[in-house]
């Protein structure tokens, strides 16, 4: 009989069956499987008064999925559970460990980095039971996740103009309301700078003698001015040799932030084309995974990894520009069960697999390819000389940079700014006093700190230790989609709602909805991982304080009245108000329950789900004809539109929306299709 293979997304099953052969059968979970159930208090799906053990339900439309499993598994001797390396995958084969019925001498469970022959061979040989501290890790920050997402947009909706709240949401939507404060806080200073201009370079003044120099009105410039000649004295010629380190290789946060820097990709499109390039490439003569796992805390490579790119380097561009490997400094909630992000193998280079990619996979993966490279290269070497100019005790300063030797930016170049900043040089000259051809003034206002943008929102998570690198691009989804942000020059702009919910969140959960407890909270999961706390005690001791905090918010917090449009109502002269329903914002009477009037032209939008390209809406529309499609209600400003229901979800091989048609869940762009 055949041994069966579960991973899974079906992206992955027809590389990794060609690499086992016949007497594999490789089929896909098509992701989680099972979820929580909205059953008992609070419809947490947890029974909090024994030990917070969890309800499982079938996640809709995978009953079709399970059975076809189940019956998979009759027809084979053996079951490998190959889900994604981490905790997540983890807790995904414990579930289908359990749904399906299997006994510990029929399993093992198998994990790998990357989808090549031989990482998937070399996985049998490292063949495992499934880890239940990591189970418990992910099933804790799921059920830590439902119970402070429920209760708190609960509350949100209820008191404010929000619709949701959540653990990390929460968090770095505070961030991004104390950095507009800052902002608003911020009174600006006046400065001036005085510089000199010759024929090859300027120079800048700096100080006073001995002493560093503050310009701060027109009246101390023009002072300064008045002292000043054209003739300069060369007081000083430093020239120092310096070295220029290259970047380690890319974890899930920095390929994030620079994916955003350089490549204008938003942290939701990074993830969603790495996932592509990791499930696999169809190339002219194999389908084949080209980067490692893309979720990723550590900017460890492995040795065979090293071992291929020192000797590619070497073969390439020679001995001078081999480097050294670079060492992780391991922090706190960082994870290192696995490799840095880089390509599968060295010698697959960008242009020689262009032709099988499109244009945003093609700039991502020449991005990995180049940051993993470059990380094994030597430095570069620059000539940094910094010059000195005296004018009636007045010091002046030019600098000046020469890449003596380009190292790594060799292949890195077209990613970081490094360019030549000549100056002439001084030691030639036969006199050491040169003259300016003028000398300028001019006025300049200190800067409030800048808005986040969404790479240093993720660098600032990161920092802080709050939630995950691969939630990252989530939470910021939800913060926009939520009306909570919006995004101008590419900056985090906090709307009044979610300014409101801040500020509410704050006045009765300071002490939850902050950093510190945030941090402390992933550490605690990375303890229940390493088996150093028992998981319900972690809950318990969270649930005991948090409960009665909501408890005193629902008593407490001021609920925000509805808005008023500034129009009566029509039956009984009441104001007309703004109220939210299940479908959206919806104009009716504020006497309501005593006037149950509803605007009907307000009354006919039905919100389907949240537009995947815009923060707008996609809502139910008819066309020209009278026939029924789904499009968002942002247009024309935002075309996206379906003739088939949207559900709101993500297709699990492709990243599109997954529609409903004909009681049959399907991909909005490719084949993919479930029941």
């Amino acid at each position: 009989m055949k041994k069966l293979v579960i991973v899974e997304s079906p992206a992955k099953t027809k590389s990794i069956g060609k690499y086992l052969g016949e007497d594999y059968l490789v089929v896909s979970s098509k992701g989680h499987i099972r979820d929580l159930s909205t059953k008992g208090k609070f419809g947490f799906g947890v029974d909090i008064e024994n030990n917070f053990k969890p309800d499982y339900v079938t996640i809709k439309g995978k009953k079709k999925v399970i059975d076809e499993l189940k019956k998979d598994v009759k027809k084979t001797d053996f079951v490998y559970l190959a889900t994604d390396p981490d905790r997540e995958g983890e807790a995904i084969s414990w579930h289908l460990y359990d749904v399906l019925g299997l006994d510990d001498n029929h399993y093992k469970r198998i994990v790998f980095n990357e989808i090549t022959k031989n990482a998937i061979l070399d996985s049998f040989a490292h063949a495992r039971k499934i880890d239940q501290n990591l189970v418990n890790s992910q099933e804790t920050r799921r059920i830590l996740d439902r119970i402070i997402g429920f209760r708190l947009s609960k509350l949100i909706q209820n008191k404010t103009s929000g619709t949701s709240a959540g653990r990390v949401q929460s968090v770095a939507l505070k961030l991004i309301v104390d950095k507009e404060r800052e902002i608003e806080a911020f009174n600006p200073e006046e400065y001036w700078t005085i510089k000199a201009l010759f024929n090859d370079f300027d120079a800048e003044l700096f100080g006073y003698k001995s002493k560093k120099i503050e310009i701060k009105t027109e009246f101390e410039a023009n002072t300064i001015l008045d002292k000043l000649g054209n003739s300069f004295e060369i007081e000083s010629v430093d020239k120092k040799s310096k070295k220029k380190q290259s970047k380690a290789p890319f974890t899930t946060s920095t390929l994030q932030q620079a994916a955003s820097n350089i490549l204008n990709f938003s942290a939701k499109k990074t993830m969603q084309i790495a996932q592509k390039l990791y499930e696999g490439i169809e190339l002219e003569d194999e389908t084949v995974g080209l980067i490692s796992y893309m979720r990723t805390d550590s900017i460890r490579l492995s040795n065979e990894f090293i071992s291929d790119t020192l000797k590619y380097i070497e073969a390439k561009f020679g001995k001078d520009y081999v480097g050294s490997v670079k060492v992780s400094k391991k922090t706190e909630n960082v994870q290192d069960a696995h490799e840095a992000i880089r390509p599968t193998s060295i010698k697959r280079d960008p242009l020689s697999i262009k032709p099988y990619l499109t244009n945003d996979e093609f700039k991502l993966y020449s991005l990995i390819y180049k940051r993993a490279l470059a990380s094994l290269m030597a430095s570069a070497t620059t000539d940094n000389t910094t010059v000195v100019l005296n004018n009636h005790d007045y010091k002046f300063k030019a600098t000046g940079q020469i890449i003596t030797f380009d190292g790594y930016l060799k292949v890195y170049s077209d990613y970081e700014s490094s360019k030549d900043k000549i100056l002439p040089n001084f030691e030639t000259y036969k006199s050491k006093v040169i003259l300016s051809n003028s000398i300028e003034k001019e006025q300049h206002f200190t800067q409030p700190p800048a808005r986040y943008t969404e790479a240093k929102l993720v660098e600032e998570m990161e920092k802080l230790g709050i939630g995950r690198p691969s939630t990252y691009a989530t939470i910021m989804s939800n913060i926009k989609d939520r009306g909570y942000v919006t995004i101008e020059d590419k900056k985090f702009h906090p709307t009044s709602i979610g300014i409101e919910v801040t500020d509410k969140l704050q006045e009765f959960f300071s002490n939850l909805i902050n950093v510190k407890y945030t941090a402390s909270m992933e550490t605690d999961l990375d303890k229940i991982a390493d088996g150093d706390i028992i998981w319900y005690q972690a809950l318990s001791k969270f649930y005991k304080d948090f409960e009665p905090m909501v408890k005193d918010a629902f008593d407490n917090m001021e609920k925000k009245d509805p808005e008023k449009i500034g129009e009566d109502c029509p039956e009984c002269g009441h104001p007309l108000v703004i109220r939210k329903g299940k479908y959206g914002e919806f104009i009716a009477c504020s006497n309501f329950p005593e006037c149950k009037y509803v605007r009907a032209d307000e009354k006919k939008i039905k919100e389907v789900c949240d537009c995947p390209n815009c923060d707008g809406k996609i809502i139910e529309k008819k066309s020209k004809r009278g026939k029924v499609f789904y499009g968002c209600n942002n247009f024309p400003k935002c075309k996206t539109a379906y003739w088939d229901m949207p559900t709101g979800e993500s297709c699990p091989e492709c990243g599109s929306m997954l529609v409903k048609k004909n009681k049959k869940i399907k991909c909005s762009v490719c084949e993919y299709e479930e029941e």
